[in-house]
């Protein structure tokens, strides 16, 4: 599909603290375990100067796996991730509009995660403000619809 170009992919949320820095994180450690040939990134739709790091139950649940988003700094998605990205991951169904009506030319490339992985629309919940459980429950889908996903995007 790209031959020695490697798949670029971005994952996109509210406020690219939580669930987007995470899923790329989850791809970023597939990629590395199955030598895939991709790129990831994460971007925000909106961004809260008074929230531009990961959200700390994220962190710790992700920091036994080895992996470490504490130096993440929440980005706004932008024209250069509509162009020069191969493949737009949303958490959810209004995030994807949010893309399309931005940057309509994306159509066909911008997907919620859970359509793209498994053909069901299903917004992935934001956790922000939440107890840990929820955040594990967040972990336990995204788990599964990331890797699914880059299965499929990057073979």
């Amino acid at each position: 599909m790209h031959g020695n170009t490697p798949i670029r992919i971005v994952f996109v949320d509210t406020g690219n603290t939580g669930r987007s820095v995470t899923a790329a994180a989850l791809a970023r450690a597939l990629i590395t375990r199955d030598r895939r040939d991709a790129r990831v990134s994460s971007r925000a739709v909106t961004i809260n100067p008074d929230h531009l790091h990961p959200e700390a139950h994220f962190v710790t649940l992700l920091r036994p796996r080895g992996i470490d988003t504490s130096a993440h700094v929440a980005t706004a998605f932008g024209p250069s991730d509509a162009h020069e990205t191969d493949l737009i991951l949303t958490m959810t169904t209004a995030h994807k509009a949010w893309v399309l009506a931005r940057f309509p030319d994306t159509r066909g490339k911008v997907f919620t995660l859970s359509d793209y992985a498994t053909g069901v629309a299903a917004d992935v919940p934001d956790a922000f403000g939440e107890p840990m459980a929820f955040y594990e429950a967040v972990l336990l889908q995204l788990d599964r619809l990331v890797e699914i996903a880059i299965a499929k995007a990057a073979p």
